[in-house]
């Protein structure tokens, strides 16, 4: 969250992640992870489904997420207020936090500091 922000922002992916991955399937939800979304929701926190799904297979991811009582502020691409205040939609979003079963945390000044002591 900035200073000039008073909402946190949230990017999540939807397979392996708010749900098993099966794709083109959904699998079963994640509901620990549902239910920290939704309650981060409540608090203001503005989310965005942020998922390489497309077409019916997107349309179908953002319905089960609905029908579990999650939504989303936005789906692929950066919140409107963004995209204004830039002029532009950049291909990754913004988010003070990005939930994802690939991600990793790399902290670039831990890391190097790291690869200079080993040097």
């Amino acid at each position: 969250m900035t200073e000039n922000r008073k909402y946190a922002i949230i990017a999540v992916d939807f397979d392996g992640t708010l749900c098993r991955d099966c794709y083109p399937n959904i699998g079963e939800p994640n509901l620990p992870l549902l239910y920290y979304l939704r309650e981060q929701k409540k608090q203001g926190t503005k989310l965005i489904l942020w998922t390489c799904r497309s077409s019916l297979p997107l349309a179908q991811a953002v319905a089960w997420c609905e029908s579990l009582g999650l939504t989303f502020d936005s789906v692929n691409q950066n919140l409107p207020e963004n995209i204004a205040q830039y002029g532009t939609d950049t291909r990754k979003v913004y988010a003070d936090l990005y939930i994802d079963d690939r991600s990793i945390n790399w902290s670039f000044q831990t890391e190097s500091g790291w690869r200079i002591q080993e040097a």
